[in-house]
């Protein structure tokens, strides 16, 4: 393993993309401690050392997916999930309005589908913003000294700062895709978490040392984190083949000859997007119902109910999994199209009719899809069953186990693949000697 790494850093265009990577995370972790105008951090942190004893579920799961940001107030503290959301609310457009969709495939049209999507994220991030500064006017209440300026002008800069950070991490995120190694967007989730782990370590001792959890429950959960991190592991490098054959054909004055092949169908075809998306849509309404709550009895009511911990969120939640697992399935690995481009190219699935391969590979999906959703499931939920049965904090539960551990290991698994493409480029020796990584794209 020390010679792929070596070879990492000796090969100038792989050490320039990796250093680059590193230098956007590094920029991502100062502006999540960094605050937003108009707050008095000493302030903040006391009224949240004081919530620590209680704990607040609604803020810990929003800080999960802000890397810690949320809490601190700071200028990413919305994270990357509006850009996520309106990216779903976008793909669902394209399915629901035809004329979108050819757009989309026009020349030019990509680009375009992305501007909007750009002016949408803008959109719900003045939304979201704007509950974040209701809850703090609603903690100011019982600190007063919480806001060093005045109400309005206090609304008006924390709404644009917010907003501008959220663009700006979306933009760093592009960049990374661009420039780095691996997929931004999910890179600035993984790091995220990953920021967060030693806090929730040094945590999690603190609770033993006191005596506040069972030493005996930790090492059960712990080695339950381990298997499923085997688990994860073992199922996204899992596939189906789909044996095709093409016949002998000719092209121009060329004579191609029959070539036997397959389709590799992912066990999970859509990785660990449908756990992102449906995190995303459940994020979305819970932050607005936990900030403006206070002031709105309905809200209030919504959040209550909604609580992470509680059933009906978690119900939600796997639904939403399942839907998502069907959904990005058929926008990714659409039957229709892939047996189209089996027939013009002269292939055949054995013991398939041609008419047919369509409903086979449709067939075939619709299994595969179903078990891999139900597993991706069952893992998200795995810390509210931690908390219910040994009674680990939400904060420490949420990045030791279930949504965090599937994002840390697709995300990584991808990266490792991308560097592993570009070693094998530079004719060096991959990061693995035995099999390949196959990862997903996120």
């Amino acid at each position: 393993m020390a010679s792929p790494l070596v070879s990492i850093f000796r090969v100038k265009e792989i050490r320039e993309r990796v250093l680059f990577t590193c230098a956007m995370l590094v920029v991502f972790r100062i502006g999540a401690v960094l605050p937003i105008p108009g707050v008095n951090v000493r302030e903040l942190s006391a009224y949240f050392l004081a919530q620590a004893g209680t704990g607040n579920p609604i803020v810990d799961h929003l800080d999960f997916f802000a890397g810690g940001a949320f809490s601190n107030f700071s200028v990413f503290m919305l994270g990357i999930m509006p850009y996520i959301s309106m990216s779903i609310i976008m793909q669902l457009l394209l399915i629901v309005f035809p004329a979108l969709k050819k757009i989309s495939q026009e020349e030019g049209g990509r680009k375009k589908i992305q501007k909007w999507q750009r002016y949408g994220t803008v959109g719900i991030c003045l939304i979201q913003s704007f509950a974040v500064t209701q809850w703090a006017q609603a903690i100011s209440r019982s600190v007063p000294d919480l806001l060093t300026i005045g109400i309005v002008p206090f609304t008006l800069i924390a709404m644009l700062t917010v907003t501008t950070g959220t663009m700006f991490l979306m933009w760093i995120g592009e960049q990374i895709t661009k420039r780095g190694v691996g997929n931004g967007i999910s890179l600035l989730i993984f790091a995220g978490i990953v920021a967060q782990l030693p806090q929730a370590i040094w945590e999690l001792i603190s609770l033993m040392r006191a005596g506040d959890l069972n030493p005996v429950a930790v090492i059960l959960v712990l080695t339950m984190f381990v298997a499923v991190v085997a688990v994860v592991v073992t199922e996204q490098q899992g596939q189906r083949k789909i044996p095709v054959n093409y016949a002998r054909r000719v092209v121009g004055r060329k004579m191609f000859g029959a070539q036997n092949t397959y389709i590799p169908f992912k066990i999970n075809p859509s990785g660990v997007i449908p756990v992102i998306f449906a995190s995303s849509i459940m994020t979305f309404p819970l932050q607005i119902a936990a900030t403006v709550g206070g002031n709105v009895a309905w809200l209030d009511a919504a959040s209550r109910m909604f609580n992470p911990q509680g059933i009906l969120y978690n119900s939600f939640y796997v639904l939403l999994i399942i839907f998502f697992a069907y959904f990005y399935t058929q926008v990714t690995l659409n039957p229709i199209e892939i047996a189209k481009q089996i027939r013009e190219n002269g292939g055949s699935i054995p013991g398939i009719r041609s008419e047919r391969i369509e409903g086979y590979l449709t067939w075939i999906l619709n299994r595969i899809v179903l078990p891999g959703a139900i597993y991706l499931a069952t893992i998200a939920v795995i810390p509210t069953f931690v908390q219910w049965a040994f009674g680990f904090p939400s904060s420490i539960a949420h990045v030791m186990g279930g949504t965090s551990l599937l994002i840390m290991v697709g995300v990584d698994l991808d990266t490792m693949k991308q560097l592993e493409a570009l070693l094998k480029m530079h004719h060096h020796e991959g990061l693995t000697k035995k099999g390949r990584l196959r990862g997903r794209s996120l």
